[in-house]
């Protein structure tokens, strides 16, 4: 090997580890997020926008997301409570993708909510 292709060889794992450093020393990143069908819909609708960030964290904001009005959902029992969504949170871009798969797996139940935990992506 000469040295330019040693040398870039070396810039280039330098650059992956400080990435993949960068995206498990996410110290504001969600471990989880709560989230509903309306919400997942939205977060769906944004994604190919948050992906294309060039940010190792990105900003979630689904405030902006339209509420379903008018649909009542099935009661639970007493002891289950519906914890309310997560409209604002953080991810990296390895939850970001992580989280669109688990809300696209059919067998996730997303109401009235459902917690997603994003500590194993």
């Amino acid at each position: 090997m000469s040295g330019r292709t040693i040398a870039a060889t070396l810039s280039l794992m330098l650059a992956a580890a400080q990435a993949g450093a960068a995206e498990q020393a996410c110290g504001l990143c969600a471990k989880s997020v709560v989230i509903n069908s309306a919400l997942a819909s939205c977060f769906l609708e944004q994604y190919p926008l948050l992906e294309s960030r060039s940010t190792a964290t990105v900003a979630i904001n689904l405030e902006d997301c339209e509420e379903e009005r008018g649909v009542v959902a099935a009661l639970r029992g007493p002891s289950a409570e519906a914890a309310p969504p997560s409209r604002k949170f953080f991810l990296s871009l390895s939850q970001l993708v992580c989280l669109k798969r688990k809300l696209e797996d059919p067998e996730t139940e997303l109401d009235p909510s459902a917690q997603i935990d994003l500590g194993d992506c």
